[in-house]
C-alpha cells in the first residue's frame, strides 16, 4: 500500500513536469484535437503543418496520463483490499483516479481552446492539488486512523494555515507569470496581457512572504517537543522554497531558460509535497494499523 502510495506521488509529480516539457518545446498542439490526436486517428499521423517532435512530446504526454490512472487505480483497488479496512484511506485513494479522469477532461479543454493561458494555469493548479491529496494519502498509508492529536499548539496550526494560503497564492502567481511569459506551448498561442515584471515582483513576495511564515514557524518550533518527521519536513521545506527563489531569480536574469523552467516547475510540485508534510506532520494520527491486531481485538470482543 505505501509502495503504491508513493507510485501516485511519483507519477502525479512526473506528468506537472512532462507538462512543462510540453509547454517549453512549444508542443502543445502537437495532437491539435482531443480525444483523438488527429481527426480519424488516435495515434500521431504525419502533418505538414505539425512537427514530428512536437507530435511525439503531446502523444507522449497522453500515454502517460494513462499510466497515471492506472497507478490511481491500483493504489484504491489496494486501499479497498486493505485489513482492518480504513475508510480515510479509501477516500483519499478514490481521489487519485477522479482527479485523473478530471486533469484529462482539462487537458482536452485546453487543446480545444488552443492552449489559452487560462486553460493552462488551471490545468498546472489542479495538479498542484492532486499532488497535495497524494501526499496526504502517503502519509495515511504509513500512520493509523486514530483521531489526530495535535504535535504543536493551536497557534502553530494556524500559522500551517496561512502557509497553505501563502503556497496557492504563490502557485496562483507562478502560473499568472508563465502566462504573460515566452513559453505558451505553442508559437501562435495569445499571451497573458499584463506587464511580466510586476507579476514577477508579486510572485517574489509571496514567496518572500512564505520564507517569514516558516522562519517564525521555526522559532515557535524550538519551544516545543517536535516529531523527528516534522523537524525533516520543516527543514525541507526551508531548503526547497530557498533553491526555488534563487532558481526563479536565475531564471528571469538569463531570460526564461526551457531547462530551468522544467527544473522550476519540478521545484513547485516539491514546495507542494514538504507543504503538506509539514502540515500533516503537526499532527498525530497513532501507528499504523495491524492485521494480526485487529484479529486480536475481534477474538478478544467475541470471548467477551
Amino acid at each position: 500500500m505505501r509502495a503504491l502510495a508513493l507510485a501516485v506521488l511519483v507519477t502525479q509529480v512526473l506528468i506537472s513536469v512532462t507538462g512543462s516539457v510540453v509547454r517549453v518545446t512549444g508542443s502543445g498542439l502537437g495532437c491539435p484535437t482531443w480525444p483523438r490526436c488527429f481527426p480519424g486517428s488516435m495515434v500521431p499521423v504525419s502533418h505538414p503543418e505539425v512537427s514530428t517532435l512536437h507530435q511525439i512530446i503531446e502523444f507522449g504526454n497522453r500515454l502517460l496520463t494513462s499510466v497515471v490512472g492506472l497507478v490511481a487505480l491500483a493504489c484504491l483497488f489496494a486501499a479497498w483490499r486493505m485489513r482492518p479496512y480504513r475508510s480515510r484511506l479509501v477516500r483519499l485513494a478514490l481521489i487519485m483516479p477522479i482527479g485523473v479522469a478530471v486533469q484529462a477532461v482539462l487537458g482536452g479543454i485546453t487543446v480545444l481552446v488552443d492552449l489559452s493561458w487560462w486553460s493552462v494555469s488551471i490545468h498546472f493548479l489542479a495538479s498542484a492539488v492532486l499532488i497535495w491529496f497524494a501526499t496526504c494519502l502517503v502519509k495515511a498509508a504509513g500512520e493509523g486512523d486514530e483521531p489526530a492529536r495535535p504535535v504543536v499548539p493551536a497557534r502553530m496550526r494556524r500559522l500551517l494555515v496561512a502557509l497553505i494560503a501563502v503556497t496557492a497564492a504563490m502557485l496562483v502567481a507562478g502560473t499568472l507569470v508563465t502566462a504573460a511569459g515566452p513559453h505558451a506551448g505553442d508559437a501562435q498561442t495569445p499571451r497573458l496581457a499584463l506587464p511580466i515584471p510586476n507579476l514577477v515582483q508579486a510572485h517574489g513576495l509571496l514567496v518572500m512572504a512564505y520564507l517569514c511564515l516558516l522562519a517564525i514557524f521555526g522559532v515557535w518550533l524550538r519551544n516545543t517537543r517536535p516529531t523527528k518527521a516534522l523537524l525533516r519536513s520543516y527543514g525541507a521545506a526551508c531548503v526547497l522554497v530557498l533553491a526555488q527563489g534563487v532558481l526563479g531569480s536565475a531564471q528571469y536574469a538569463l531570460g526564461v531558460p526551457e531547462a530551468m523552467v522544467i527544473f522550476h516547475v519540478l521545484g513547485a510540485t516539491l514546495v507542494v509535497i514538504t507543504t503538506a508534510l509539514l502540515w500533516g506532520e503537526a499532527r498525530f494520527r497513532g501507528p499504523t494499523p495491524r492485521r494480526d491486531t485487529a484479529a486480536r481485538s475481534h477474538e478478544t470482543a467475541e470471548v467477551g
